[in-house]
């Protein structure tokens, strides 16, 4: 029987790093040996360890400002993380709200200048339960809504705001739409990328929007009853065919792992 307590451990505050290592690529990669010992390098040691013929597979996933720090028009602070759009447009989304309680349907949130910037809606009768419907007001596209009044959503972990946003995306985001990064793609850089191609290892691209789960903690004794909420991916026909032929196919992180280990996919 496996249980949550299964899982606990220590860890020191001071091992848990509160702003970006530089460059990118200077962070350290621990790599699995077998029967040795693991190996301590770093990112930008990966030349050395990929082989020609290998694949890189990367998330192209890009973070939205999905965090929005509002007011309610009593004074009183209210915070909305948007998760997902729920309709085409893009102006109601599915999102996580503080004070969850207090907030009731219809009241509109305002951005420190007095701007609206969001109305509550219904709570959310999806698998999640503890989300509620949101929409976006103004005139302009709900993205720009984000640009002008969020913020990168960190990990809880994580205490200190970012200097830079964009530290907080990978150098090679391009689809607009995860409320968190995929963070083992932070550690690439342009040159690192060019240098393993001129090695002879390809790139292929897939996408997993990076939603609810990343900040929703398993509150289940038992982690199997441990309710997912649903998340987006895309993976070609190329992308497919490409790890069908790779001499070894290395996914970036847990997000690309996941769409290429999925039993289907669409395109």
């Amino acid at each position: 029987e496996v249980r949550l307590s299964d899982f606990d451990y220590e860890l020191r505050a001071d091992r848990i790093a509160q702003s970006p290592v530089e460059p990118r690529d200077a962070a350290r990669l621990l790599v699995d040996r077998g029967t040795h010992p693991p190996g301590h390098r770093h990112v930008r040691d990966l030349p050395e360890l990929l082989q020609p013929g290998d694949l890189l597979v990367v998330n192209e996933t890009k973070v939205i400002p999905a965090r929005l720090a509002l007011r309610r028009a009593s004074g009183g602070a209210a915070e909305v993380l948007v998760l997902e759009p729920l309709d085409g447009a893009r102006r109601v989304w599915e999102a996580l709200v503080r004070p969850a309680r207090k907030l009731r349907p219809g009241e509109q949130l305002f951005a420190p200048d007095g701007t609206a910037v969001v109305e509550i809606g219904e709570r959310h009768g999806g698998s999640s339960g503890d989300t509620f419907e949101v929409a976006l007001l103004g005139s302009v596209d709900s993205l720009d809504v984000l640009q002008q009044h969020g913020e990168m959503p960190l990990p809880p972990y994580i205490t200190e705001r970012l200097a830079e946003p964009d530290r907080y995306q990978t150098v090679y985001a391009r689809r607009p739409g995860s409320a968190a990064a995929p963070t083992a793609g932070l550690h690439f850089t342009p040159g690192l990328l060019s240098e393993l191609e001129a090695l002879g290892v390809a790139q292929a691209k897939v996408e997993l929007v990076v939603g609810l789960d990343t900040f929703r903690p398993v509150t289940e004794d038992d982690p199997l009853r441990h309710v997912m909420h649903t998340e987006r991916y895309r993976v070609s026909a190329e992308t497919m065919e490409r790890c069908r032929a790779a001499r070894r196919v290395v996914a970036v992180g847990t997000t690309s792992l996941a769409v290429l280990l999925l039993p289907a996919w669409s395109l």
